[in-house]
């Protein structure tokens, strides 16, 4: 579904930079953001589910996070 919405200069800037920041599109970074308002995704049960004590099906997950992060990053961002 298609959806048009108007914003001013100064908040469609500010979605803009912080899309590009987080390396996502306009429309990931709105539709997040709705999620969030609309009780659909919850940053609180994302953190508990984080920090549960239940494995993960990778061992090896926690090893090089730092390298593998900033891998996908460029990635997504190869300039």
């Amino acid at each position: 579904m298609t959806l048009t919405v108007r914003l001013d200069p100064a908040l469609e800037t500010k979605v803009d930079q912080e899309a590009r920041r987080l390396g996502i599109t306009k429309s990931e970074f709105v539709k997040d953001a709705l999620e969030r308002v609309l009780g659909l995704k919850s940053p609180a049960s994302l953190l508990k589910a984080v920090r549960s004590l239940r494995p993960t099906c990778n061992p090896s997950g926690s090893e090089n996070v730092s390298a593998k992060m900033k891998a996908k990053l460029r990635e997504k961002r190869p300039d």
